[in-house]
Formats: C-alpha cells, structure tokens, sequence
C-alpha cells in the first residue's frame, strides 16, 4: 500500500479524533470538577508540598492551562501546539505521581477532582501514563499526516 493511501489517511485521522477527543473530555472533566469544588480545591493545593504563597496562582491556572487545552484540541490549527500542552501536564502530572509512590513527601495529597478523586496512587499512575501514551500517540500520528497541496 502507497503511504498517500487514502484508506490509511482515514484511519489515521479518525485515531487523532478518537485521541483529541478522550483529551478534551479529561481537561474539560477535570477544570469543571475544580470549579465545582473550588473551595475543596483550595483546600487541597493548600495541603500540597508547595508553599502556600503559590496556591492563588495554581487554582486559577491550573483549571484555566485545562480549558485552554482542550480548546486547543478542537482545531486542526492548533491542535499540535494542544497535544504538545496536553503530553508536557500530563507528564507533570505523572512525576508527581511517581514522587508520591516514592514517598518524596510527608503526607499524601490529592487535588483531583470528581471520580479521579476515589483512584489509588497507583491507579492514578497508570491513568496519567494513558493519557501521556496517547498524547505522544497523537503528536507522532499528527506529524506523520500527508502534507496536501493548497488548492489555488
């Protein structure tokens, strides 16, 4: 089969859509579940092994960093720039796991929201490792996706 196939063009785009799709709905569950509960939100970034002097700057960021994302990764024009995003958090995210399994703090802190909340640590490890997977499984498809032409 010829690489410009259009069979493995389709299949290709619908895997990046299926990928792009469980992306938005993580970042969008995960912003509205924050809000919804801002106040135990709060509570939790207070809690965690960072000064308290950060927490104003990662309740709103944090939250808003998702939202973007997931906007991000509606739009063809961006939605590279959003995987790139989306695989770098939850990379960040996935550290900070590993350091919890690794008992690099004195307590055990969650600040996920709705159901990720009731995940065990290692759980929540191969969750964030998922969706590390396909974030990097979308930038390879992406940037492997048949350059054509502008029709003038």
């Amino acid at each position: 089969m010829p690489p410009n196939n259009p069979f493995i063009f389709m299949k290709r785009k619908i895997i990046i859509e299926i990928i792009s799709s469980l992306l938005i709905l993580l970042f969008l569950y995960a912003s509205v579940s924050k809000w919804l509960a801002f106040k135990l939100f709060i509570g939790d970034m207070n809690n965690q092994p960072f000064p308290n002097w950060l927490t104003p700057w990662i309740v709103w960021s944090v939250p808003i960093l998702e939202v973007l994302i997931a906007v991000g990764l509606i739009f063809e024009k961006t939605r590279v720039p959003a995987l790139y995003a989306s695989l770098l958090l939850m990379l960040a995210f996935t550290i900070y796991t590993v350091a919890i399994l690794l008992h690099a703090f004195k307590f055990i802190p969650c600040s996920c929201g709705g159901v990720i909340r009731k995940l065990t640590w290692p759980q929540h490890l191969f969750f964030n490792l998922f969706f590390v997977g396909i974030s990097l499984a979308g930038i390879i498809l992406k940037k492997s996706e048949p350059v054509h032409a502008v029709e003038v």
